[in-house]
């Protein structure tokens, strides 16, 4: 079993910051954190300075498509693996694979192929980014506020057909997006909580009162919060008051420059609190790659200047990684461990997954990133193995 000792000037953990840290490392599981000068470097243990550095925990993704030219709906390990190691590279250690609407039967293909590779990942040791879980993007959606989702494979929300996506699983699915003020969604929310998923309140025209009534219901997160949505009006709140104003629901953004003005990610800074935003990429399989066109599931989009349409010139995802996410909050204003925690912790807890993911802590896996002053990243341990 490998022993590393990390040193570094600065570790979050993200809830606290420690100066002149240590982080010991022991088969892949964090054991100890705390100052380096109370630490003792045991027997045989490989010691790295890296004392001009910041130690985060890795950056959970629980909303992407796709990177390095490949789209999690393939779900072959090929493209899982290419995925995986292209956003490992901008500091993301694990992420849910998340599918887009499809054909019923395809959606079951991806999950049960991508269910595959997670077993497989779990029996070797790799330094490419671990894959939780998947996100069912869909179909459950507005036609209203669909984006890019393919309008033809759109469906009523149905208790029947997510069993059928929750077994082709294999027990994996951990996050549904759901519109509900469609006919049956609050009997499928109910659903996806009695199966143990977390439900996302997305791609809807919802009301206040009908958004209430989800979260009534069990909803607490909102997908990608802004874009999809119907609009804020000061007579009007829509599901977006709704998410502002409840506590309890935790919001998505894509802080990439493009899909939320940086007034509106200010408001929903202010309104959430460092608690309350997950940072997500929403990337698509043109992450990592030249502009070009590059699939979504199973439709073409054309990627100009970093930005992703489809052919009726709709935001079709991103190209976004989560480092250069950090790098847009804490230019806007954030501090650097609130905005580690958006990237960290917060998505750790919203999947319950927070005694293992998301913290420098004891027992937690050894899922480390290390950024330069400039918030760039430098090296990345996925549960102990680096590069």
């Amino acid at each position: 079993m490998s022993t590393t000792l990390l040193h570094v000037g600065r570790a979050f953990t993200p809830s606290t910051e420690i100066r002149d840290a240590g982080i010991l490392i022991r088969g892949g599981v964090i054991d100890t954190v705390g100052p380096r000068s109370g630490m003792s470097a045991p027997a045989g243990a490989n010691e790295i300075s890296a004392t001009d550095r910041i130690a985060a925990p890795g950056f959970l993704d629980v909303h992407i498509h796709g990177a390095g030219g490949r789209d999690v709906m393939e779900g072959t390990e090929d493209a899982l693996r290419a995925v995986s190691k292209t956003i490992t590279a901008h500091g993301t250690t694990s992420y849910v694979a998340t599918t887009v609407t499809a054909r019923p039967e395809d959606i079951c293909k991806s999950a049960e192929g991508i269910s595959r590779y997670i077993a497989l990942q779990h029996h070797a040791t790799d330094s490419r980014a671990e894959v939780l879980g998947i996100h069912f993007e869909g179909p459950f959606l507005s036609p209203v506020r669909r984006g890019v989702h393919p309008a033809e494979w759109l469906k009523l929300p149905s208790a029947d057909l997510l069993e059928k996506f929750v077994t082709a699983a294999g027990g994996r699915a951990l996050l549904l997006t759901i519109a509900p003020e469609l006919l049956g969604a609050l009997l499928c929310i109910d659903a996806a909580r009695k199966s143990g998923l977390v439900v996302g309140i997305g791609h809807t025209d919802a009301t206040y009162e009908q958004a209430r009534a989800a979260i009534n219901r069990g909803a607490h997160h909102a997908v990608h919060v802004y874009n999809a949505m119907r609009p804020f009006t000061h007579r009007d709140s829509g599901v977006i008051g709704a998410v502002l104003t409840s506590p309890d629901v935790t919001a998505e953004l894509i802080a990439d420059g493009v899909h939320v003005d940086d007034t509106a990610m200010r408001l929903l800074l202010q309104a959430k609190g460092a608690g309350g935003v997950i940072l997500i990429s929403d990337g698509i399989s043109a992450t990592g790659m030249p502009d070009g066109k590059y699939m979504l599931g199973s439709f073409e989009v054309t990627v100009s200047g970093g930005v992703c349409r489809n052919a009726e010139g709709k935001l079709a995802g991103s190209t976004l990684t989560l480092d250069r996410a950090l790098r847009n909050i804490v230019g806007l204003g954030a501090s650097l461990g609130d905005t580690l925690r958006m990237l960290t912790l917060n998505p750790a807890t919203l999947l319950g997954i927070e005694y293992k993911k998301g913290s420098l802590r004891a027992g937690a896996d050894a899922d480390i990133v290390l950024l330069d002053e400039a918030l760039n990243v430098t090296q990345v341990w996925t549960r102990g193995a680096t590069n």
